[in-house]
């Protein structure tokens, strides 16, 4: 059975079920508790919580994820997590 809470996180674009459960295990359960969340420091927790660092694409999808909770229309171009690269 699919976890309800992995679901609503994946409807941001480039968040899949590694994502979701990097983020559930955050804290983050919905899309709505990622609003007004900083990306870098929930990057850095999750280095923490690994041990050492993660893949930084990581960080450039949390701040897609960030950007898609906090507004109700999206630039489509800012919903690729790779576009995040170069624009924290």
């Amino acid at each position: 059975m699919t976890n309800p809470t992995h679901n609503d996180l994946q409807r941001i674009p480039g968040v899949g079920p590694s994502i979701a459960a990097d983020l559930q295990g955050l804290g983050i359960d919905t899309v709505a508790e990622l609003r007004g969340e900083d990306p870098e420091r929930l990057y850095r927790r999750l280095c923490v919580q690994a041990g050492g660092p993660v893949d930084r694409c990581v960080l450039y999808v949390f701040r897609c994820a960030v950007y898609f909770a906090d507004n109700a229309v999206h630039e489509p171009e800012k919903l690729k997590w790779w576009y995040w690269k170069d624009h924290p």
